[in-house]
């Protein structure tokens, strides 16, 4: 199969075989049925529009003689299922079984499957109209071939289960009909018709990822897992401050070291993100360089390097508290009349989050092969990247090794975690570079300790928050000032106010400013940038407010919702209070909320906006006199529009759950001297399996268009939580993590 895509690739590229050439040469093979393989260039050929599989789709199929389907996923895989829900998207459409699919890792060219990246829980709603298109493009191509081969008209077939079928009960399969199939001609875009949600017999259900099998008995490939002939295997040692230079190092002495193939110091360019002063050890295996770097002595010149001091930015923040920031973000009716109306009642409040590290399963690592010819020309680079956009290895090769794309070659690898981390390439170019140096391939791993030194963190800040509720209850001021952190002159990434995302627009009187601060330590995209830490902040205050009001919160937040509207209207991605009021008493139906509570227990609502997803969470916890914390059950109600795989969508809400616990309990990165003080899970700890709270997920199946569900869910647990603890203690929970306030789990 594969020599016969790659003859008839020569033809057309080479203008011998034009449309009806191509049908003979892939009829004659009679093996097959290849959508989006070959097709396209055909089609370039003779701009007969768009077809199945062109650079518009991202994934292709190929039906093999045997009746096997494969489906090729195009996107990233972290964790996320993407490598299972959208093959499942094809698969509905085409009228496929899926006990039929066989679903492979696609190679990386962004020219025949469009962008091939997966971050902001975007993947699903920006492919799921590409994958019906491609599904159903298939389904009628089979359509057409059943027509053909039994001589009845096409609305008298049906196609189902991998088979299509006469109204007689006569049917061929798929494997049947393979080689006709791609003799048929190609539907029209605007005459395709998608099948009925209660048509659907994969999309909704539950489906075991496709990789589960491997990754359970350890056979699946990771990053860090590659091996390729003759690697050799790296560490890289960098400054402890970011942004320290290499003055001199013992790099004699290591290269002595059993073990050591050579080290060597590489001159960086100034650029967290791409490649920093440091120190390579390259050895015949990973434990002879980390054994190594053991014996490593490098003296830095730190005069440019990172001064940030976590003490310091809390001492700025709290001198702050009270005060309005410098930019202003919303300024809707007087705030300051409602506070000095003596009838309303006011509060204040300062709350403090910390930075915090992704700390991925995977250390970052990557495996590179740098190939020197007879001149630059004629260099080329080999690449096993875990990256969550695998085509940016190009751009990098460009800027900083001016090699061309056609002299790089990338494989996209499976990533043990990433949550934002892997949208970054630094790790990637230390490996390239050491490999250029010693013209071997060379796979490149950092320790846990380099992951939490040199990560890009979610940022930390702090915001002064302030609110009235009137006489009746109402809240009528809310005023926020946020103060977050600014690198080089311009706000790092998360460290944002996100007004949209929460109903401030409904309070008749809101204020909110932003201040930020000036760092060098690196921040990067972390689960739900901005809104994991907002929500926080908001969702207790309002919950402070409605106690204040001696008002239920569950009625308090669903006035506050008001009217079923969308705050953009016709925004699929903008809040939609209706959406946003089913969530909240969906949850708190599903947890029993206002039922009688133990006394030391508590049930905490929080509810948030996020990457399109409406989510509402209840949490249940008791507290100890000790503040010995246990989180019994979190009850959890989504809207993200139809639930491609139920069983994918439900692992990702109960790892948004946990993720957001176990952050908000124990985690924290802190520096002093621009260097960071936790090395490890001994002082970075992480939550233990039987600390882990009971979730319980319900989702709504609305009518509207799917969205993301990764990083949604994360938001509303830290106030839930909060406000629950509050509920069982009459203790407000305005910083994290808990640890830090004599609370254990």
């Amino acid at each position: 199969m594969s020599d016969l895509i790659e003859s008839v690739k020569a033809a057309v590229s080479q203008h011998k075989v034009n449309r009806r050439g191509f049908l003979k040469l892939t009829g004659i093979a009679g093996s097959g049925f290849i959508i989006a393989s070959i097709a396209p260039l055909i089609m370039a050929e003779e701009n007969l529009g768009t077809l199945v599989g062109s650079a518009e789709l991202n994934a292709f199929v190929e039906i093999s003689s045997d009746g096997t389907i494969t489906i090729y996923s195009s996107n990233p895989e972290m964790g996320q299922g993407i490598k299972t829900a959208l093959p499942m998207i094809i698969a509905e459409e085409m009228g496929a079984k899926w006990e039929d699919v066989k679903v492979l890792q696609s190679s990386v060219d962004a020219t025949r499957f469009g962008p091939q990246q997966a971050g902001g829980s975007t993947t699903v709603p920006r492919t799921f109209d590409q994958m019906r298109r491609m599904g159903a493009s298939a389904r009628e191509m089979l359509r057409s071939a059943g027509s053909e081969a039994m001589e009845v008209s096409r609305d008298e077939l049906k196609v189902a289960e991998s088979k299509v079928t006469h109204t007689t009960g006569k049917f061929l399969t798929f494997g049947q009909l393979a080689a006709l199939a791609i003799r048929q001609k190609v539907p029209d875009e605007d005459s395709l018709m998608f099948k009925a949600r209660e048509d659907y017999t994969i999309i909704g259900t539950s489906v075991s990822g496709v990789d589960n099998m491997m990754i359970s008995t350890g056979l699946a490939l990771f990053g860090i897992d590659t091996r390729v002939p003759e690697m050799l295997y790296a560490c890289y040692q960098k400054c402890p401050a970011i942004g320290g230079k290499v003055v001199k190092a013992n790099i004699d002495e290591i290269r002595k070291l059993p073990g050591v193939v050579d080290a060597f110091v590489l001159d960086g360019n100034d650029d967290p993100r791409q490649l920093l002063d440091g120190v390579a050890i390259v050895g015949t295996s990973t434990w002879a360089a980390f054994s190594a770097r053991n014996s490593l002595e490098v003296q830095w010149d730190e005069s440019s390097a990172s001064k940030d001091s976590w003490s310091g930015l809390v001492e700025r923040a709290t001198q702050l508290h009270g005060t309005r920031g410098k930019e202003l973000v919303i300024d809707k009716g007087d705030v300051k009349e409602a506070y000095a109306n003596p009838e309303n009642t006011t509060l204040e409040a300062f709350y403090e989050y910390p930075f915090v590290s992704h700390f991925t399963m995977e250390p970052m690592n990557c495996t590179a092969h740098y190939r020197k010819g007879s001149d630059a020309s004629n260099d080329s680079l080999e690449l096993w990247l875990p990256t969550q956009g695998p085509a940016r290895g190009y751009q990098i090769a460009k800027s900083m090794f001016g090699l061309e794309e056609d002299q790089v070659t990338i494989h996209m690898m499976r990533m043990g975690g990433s949550f934002g981390r892997r949208v970054y390439f630094e790790y990637i170019a230390e490996a390239i570079a050491i490999s250029k140096q010693v013209n071997k391939p060379v796979k490149l791993t950092w320790s846990r300790e380099d992951d939490l030194h040199h990560d890009f963190y979610r940022s930390g800040g702090f915001q002064s928050v302030k609110g009235s509720v009137d006489k009746q209850g109402r809240l009528i001021a809310f005023e926020d000032h946020f103060m977050g952190m600014n690198y080089d002159g311009r706000p790092v990434s998360g460290s944002r106010f996100p007004d949209t995302e929460f109903p401030i627009l409904n309070v008749k009187n809101a204020h909110a400013s932003k201040t930020f601060f000036d760092i060098k330590t690196p921040c990067g995209p972390w689960r739900a940038p901005g809104s994991n830490t907002t929500a926080f902040v908001v969702q207790s205050f309002l919950d402070e407010l409605s106690h204040a009001a001696g008002r239920d919160y569950l009625e308090f937040l669903l006035e506050i919702m008001g009217e079923r509207r969308w705050f953009e209207e016709g925004n699929v991605r903008s809040l939609n209070t209706g959406r946003a009021a089913d969530v909240i008493k969906l949850a708190a139906k599903e947890a029993g909320w206002g039922k009688s509570m133990p006394k030391g227990s508590g049930l905490g609502l929080a509810f948030y906006f996020s990457h399109a997803g409406h989510i509402a969470e209840v949490a249940e916890v008791s507290v100890d006199k000790n503040r010995h914390l246990t989180v019994h059950k979190v009850t959890v109600a989504v809207d993200v529009g139809p639930i491609i795989n139920m069983s994918g969508a439900t692992s990702q809400v109960e790892g948004a759950v946990i993720d957001g616990l176990s952050t908000m309990m124990a985690q924290k990165i802190t520096m002093e001297a621009g260097r960071i003080q936790q090395d490890n899970f001994h002082n970075y700890e992480v939550l233990r399996i039987p600390d882990s709270p009971r979730v319980d997920v319900h989702f709504i199946q609305s009518d509207f268009g799917p969205t993301g569900l990764g990083e949604p869910a994360l938001p509303p647990l830290a106030p839930a939580v909060g406000n629950a603890i509050f509920a069982a203690t009459g203790h407000r929970v305005r910083k994290m993590p808990l640890s830090e306030q004599g609370y254990t789990i």
